[in-house]
């Protein structure tokens, strides 16, 4: 008696399989056909591509060379190099922001370095195309 209760409970597991996968079988799928459709690729606004620093007309940014990002990257993608200068009016020294590198080939696109800069001076972009040969070529200078 339990070997034909076992053998009914098994082709009661598989039913449940194969309703599953029937079902999935005629959904419509949704497949990008990259990289024929690249002019109508539309990426989700909250998708990271990689680390931008935006800049204005004249060239400049709105980093304050605080560390807070470097600081709070868990790999170590980023790397500050600053310098104290004097302000002639004030005379007072603050921070200037020399080099800002970024390491795309260790950034795992965990948001925390843009969402602890408090001057909004940095942000992710949409570009996705990374691929090349050497990882060199994946650390960028974002300050021009």
């Amino acid at each position: 008696m339990s070997y034909i209760k076992g053998l009914f409970q098994g082709i009661g597991s598989l039913a449940t399989g194969l309703k599953v996968t029937f079902r999935e079988f005629f959904t419509p799928k949704v497949t990008e056909q990259y990289p024929e459709n690249r002019a109508t690729l539309k990426m989700y606004d909250r998708f990271c591509g990689e680390l931008t620093m935006p800049h204005d007309a004249e060239g400049h940014n709105k980093c304050i060379a605080c560390g807070l990002c470097q600081t709070n990257c868990p790999n170590g993608t980023i790397r500050l190099v600053t310098e104290m200068v004097t302000d002639p009016e004030t005379g007072k020294s603050k921070k200037r922001l020399v080099r800002y590198e970024y390491d795309l080939g260790s950034c795992m696109f965990c948001h925390l370095c843009v969402n602890s800069c408090p001057t909004g001076a940095i942000r992710f972009s949409q570009k996705f195309e990374h691929a090349v040969f050497t990882r060199e070529k994946l650390v960028k200078q974002l300050n021009r």
